[in-house]
């Protein structure tokens, strides 16, 4: 707390004070500053000074979590791997369609992080140029929070959707093992699959 008055201080005065001076000396500068916290959450008395939120928070941009940002997670994961290739001098990678489904249908608690790294550890371990669903392990770390979540609908459509990728969720995207959890064989589950655009 003490420190953020020191910080209010400063974008209110636009001076600073260095070690061992006495004068003041101007500054001009643009302030950045990112929270992974709703700002109501934040902006109490006991954790962040209320003042300094209303200083710094002139424009804010939202950015959702990876899960909501759709075709952005295949552009992401084709990034780090042509990044992790290059840094492992693998040679040049493709996803296999099998692998970018596994990565659409992902809950992503890590966020872009997490997805990050699941493309690395997938590099390092590939054994071909072609990245496929079974070279994508995610991070034991973290656990879908989505399989908890109740579903806020009644059409049938979305639920099996919904129940659909949750169990595929839960079994990393192992198709025949959700087939059996789900009661179907791996070719009702396929058919389902693109039924739903999964």
């Amino acid at each position: 707390m003490q420190q953020q008055a020191k910080l209010l201080t400063v974008l209110q005065n636009r001076e600073i004070t260095r070690l061992g001076a006495n004068t003041p000396t101007s500054v001009d500068i643009r302030l950045l500053s990112a929270i992974n916290l709703p700002l109501r959450e934040l902006a109490n008395e006991t954790r962040f000074r209320k003042d300094l939120i209303y200083r710094i928070n002139t424009v804010e941009i939202t950015v959702p979590p990876l899960r909501e940002r759709g075709d952005d997670i295949i552009l992401l994961a084709e990034h780090f791997l042509k990044m992790y290739e290059k840094k492992y001098f693998k040679q040049k990678f493709r996803l296999a369609d099998s692998a970018k489904k596994k990565l659409m249908l992902y809950y992503y608690p890590g966020n872009v992080r997490e997805l990050q790294y699941t493309i690395k550890r997938g590099v390092i371990m590939a054994d071909s140029d072609v990245l496929k669903a079974e070279n994508i392990t995610f991070s034991p770390l973290e656990q879908p929070e989505g399989n908890s979540q109740p579903i806020p609908t009644h059409n049938l459509d979305d639920l099996e959707k919904a129940t659909i990728e949750q169990v595929i969720q839960k079994h990393n995207g192992n198709i025949s093992q959700a087939a059996k959890e789900l009661g179907l064989t791996r070719g009702a589950l396929y058919r389902r699959l693109e039924k739903h655009g999964l």
